[in-house]
């Protein structure tokens, strides 16, 4: 089964900007986000071994939401200044290490990832999703193809439905009910007034439903004053739904092999770990060895290229050879040519007479036994 893999951008690099203490590179650029998102992003490629892979990033542009709502996340701080500096690093790493970078004007992150990771969802069992990211708002996009790996301060945790189930007594899809009701104070959605987290979670797991909490309100047992609050906020709760609600059909230009996974491109990542100083990164992905192996092959490339020449022992003047066998073939070189020659006697006395060159002589000599 094929994998996607899909990044929250922004939720990603800001736990991790407030995760790990400053870095910086010598000339002062600020680096811990882009630190902590780097290691992220490999232990999930290592992890999951992607088949595609994309990052989402919030735009500062007004979404759908906003418009609906005009005080949609009214009230939020904006973003640090040594955050905001790490964010198109962080885009140009993405590139870098072949994971497409996708933003859209009108949509939030939240919304590329549930487009994404609806592919998933009518493959009919071809492909798996995998959402990473630090928002729970998410985990209303898990499905029988779709998982969450909910990103927290000690580890990353992944939900399936059965995993929310035990967690919070409802099921995934219903979470969004839930928020309809509690409302969510990091976002500004108001849901109901009045009604808290408890009290939201116990009305959806009892009634299945935002629908079925107003469809048979009236036979809900509830005091007077908290049946006035639910009546009273009906308008606000289903409102609060729509913005809760993760869209899926972001229109984003592009099919699912435009996102492909092909890995990374070495040279410009190690480019930009450097720049950054993200010098275990490079450890860790062997970008160090690049060099060394670049001289390596580029050497072995003119061995390879060297024809044997088939030609009789005695024709062979020079005191020392490096000796191989191989199947029927025996061969010897002067450090110049390669030579191809008979296994018979007459190579034996040869072997004999010069230094020789070998790995395992004893299996050699065995195998020359053999002839």
């Amino acid at each position: 089964m094929k994998k996607i893999l899909c990044i929250d951008g922004n939720s990603i690099l800001n736990r991790q900007f407030y995760g790990i203490r400053p870095l910086s590179t010598p000339d002062g650029f600020p680096t811990n986000a882009i630190f902590g998102f780097v290691n992220v992003l490999m232990r999930q490629i290592e992890t999951l071994s992607p088949d595609y892979a994309a990052v989402a990033f919030d735009l500062k542009a007004p979404t759908f939401r906003h418009k609906m709502y005009s005080e949609y996340k009214a009230g939020r701080k904006p973003m640090p200044e040594d955050l905001a500096r790490q964010m198109p690093v962080a885009k140009e790493i993405c590139r870098a290490m072949g994971i497409s970078v996708l933003e859209i004007e009108g949509y939030e992150a939240d919304d590329i990832l549930g487009t994404i990771a609806s592919h998933a969802d009518r493959s009919e069992g071809e492909l798996e999703a995998y959402v990473l990211t630090g928002d729970r708002d998410s985990l209303q996009l898990i499905s029988d193809n779709v998982k969450v790996l909910l990103a927290t301060n000690t580890d990353t945790v992944t939900f399936d439905d059965a995993a929310f189930l035990e967690k919070y007594g409802v099921h995934a899809y219903q979470y969004v009910d839930v928020k309809a009701l509690m409302g969510d104070s990091s976002d500004n959605i108001p849901g109901v007034p009045g009604i808290g987290e408890k009290t939201a979670f116990k009305m959806i797991a009892d009634m299945g439903s935002l629908d079925e909490v107003y469809a048979k309100l009236d036979t809900i047992k509830l005091t007077p004053n908290k049946r006035a609050i639910f009546e009273n906020g009906k308008e606000s709760a289903f409102m609060s739904r729509e913005l809760a609600t993760i869209s899926r059909a972001v229109p984003l230009g592009i099919t699912l092999d435009g996102i492909s996974y092909n890995g990374i491109d070495r040279v410009a990542t190690k480019e930009l770990f450097l720049r950054y100083n993200l010098l275990s990164a490079i450890k860790r992905l062997g970008l160090d060895r690049d060099e060394e192996s670049a001289d390596n092959s580029s050497s072995g490339g003119e061995i390879n290229k060297i024809v044997a020449e088939k030609t009789e022992v005695s024709r062979l003047s020079g005191d020392t050879y490096a000796f191989s066998l191989s199947g029927e073939a025996a061969y010897l070189s002067d450090g110049e040519s390669l030579y191809e020659v008979e296994i018979d006697k007459t190579l034996e006395d040869f072997l004999n007479e010069k230094r020789i060159i070998a790995f395992d002589c004893k299996e050699i000599y065995k195998a020359l036994e053999k002839k």
